[in-house]
């Protein structure tokens, strides 16, 4: 698939200050575009940033057919750009898109468009330690209609926006029981809008309360550990990294894929299965030494300081000797090129 190029006449880049930014507002100077309709992709091109046109009755707006990914590109020491891990984003919007009757996008299209959108995009990219250029693929319903169908028409796109880090310091979160992020058989395991959606009003009640984030608990009984806010968990008691296993209620993390893998190879006992709130009570209340963070694309690993099940607050350990930062370690030495990338995660540019 051809994609065409239509490079801006002046870059905001000059600009932009590195030192003050909000994340997610602030974009880069391109956008990549690229229209499906009569079941066929038309056009791609890579074009000057800028606003999109739609009609009320496009669908997205009315039946929530709306899939994204998040993925980063990093500036290694030697200068070379790396987009980690960017085969798996598109494995997993793909899987995304069939949960919610969308098209999927073309490995070509995919990939080669980003790959040249962060090539154009190249100087965004600071080496200063923890930044990044946070890359966000993502496809909408734009048929012109009022209807339960599916649409026949989408735009998949790609903008980018500067990263430094995504949490100033670790978490207090509390353990959710009353609202819930996902249901066996729901879309939960999809990156879709409306998951995230949902989870605002619980997550708005916790923050008016004093939390940074919440921990979601199963539908069923609420009382088995599922993820943590907009993130995977996991938790390492003893030395042994606990984590709720993916499903159709629990989001396949890249991330949570990398952290496991490397724990795994560095002699880390790891255990995917089901974690209940009770278990890890008796652990805090036993006195055994629990580390407890999330793990995702923008936050990497978020350590928790504080976890209230119910009326009774915990402590985990989040000093700096913690076996979480260790795997993050591991983790971004992959990414910029320091250690050996034996998993084949990076792609250079």
């Amino acid at each position: 698939m051809q994609i065409h190029i239509q490079k801006a006449e002046k870059s905001r880049l000059e600009a932009f200050n590195f030192e003050s930014f909000s994340f997610g507002i602030e974009t880069t100077d391109h956008i990549l575009i690229a229209k499906y309709a009569q079941n066929q992709w038309a056009e791609a091109k890579i074009e000057p940033y800028r606003e999109i046109s739609l009609s009320p009755l496009a669908m997205c707006f009315h039946y929530g057919q709306t899939v994204f990914e998040g993925l980063k590109a990093y500036k290694q020491p030697s200068g070379a750009i790396n987009i980690f891990r960017l085969d798996k984003h598109a494995e997993r919007m793909n899987k995304s898109l069939r949960r919610m009757c969308m098209p999927e996008v073309p490995q070509e299209l995919f990939i080669e468009g980003t790959k040249q959108l962060v090539n154009l995009e190249k100087n965004w990219i600071s080496d200063k330690e923890g930044y990044s250029l946070y890359l966000r693929p993502f496809m909408i319903a734009t048929e012109s209609r009022l209807g339960l169908v599916p649409s026949q028409e989408y735009l998949f796109m790609v903008v980018a926006t500067p990263m430094a880090s995504y949490y100033s310091k670790p978490l207090k979160v509390r353990v959710e029981r009353e609202y819930v992020r996902a249901v066996e058989g729901g879309a939960g395991a999809a990156k879709n809008g409306g998951n995230y959606g949902a989870a605002f009003y619980p997550t708005i009640q916790a923050n008016t309360a004093g939390y940074d984030q919440i921990l979601w608990t199963d539908a069923q009984t609420h009382n088995y550990f599922e993820e943590s806010g907009t993130m995977n968990l996991m938790f390492i008691v003893n030395g042994t990294l606990l984590t709720p296993p993916a499903g159709s209620t629990v989001l396949e993390g890249v991330t949570r894929d990398s952290v496991l893998q490397i724990a795994r190879h560095i002699g880390i006992a790891v255990e995917e299965r089901p974690i209940s709130i009770t278990e890890i009570q008796n652990y805090f209340e036993s006195g055994s030494k629990i580390e407890a963070f999330g793990v995702g694309t923008a936050a990497i690993i978020a350590p928790f300081s504080q976890i209230d099940i119910d009326t009774k607050s915990y402590i985990p350990y989040f000093q700096e000797d913690a076996q979480m930062f260790v795997l993050k370690k591991h983790l971004q030495d992959i990414r910029l090129g320091i250690s050996q990338d034996i998993w084949g995660w990076n792609t250079i540019l």
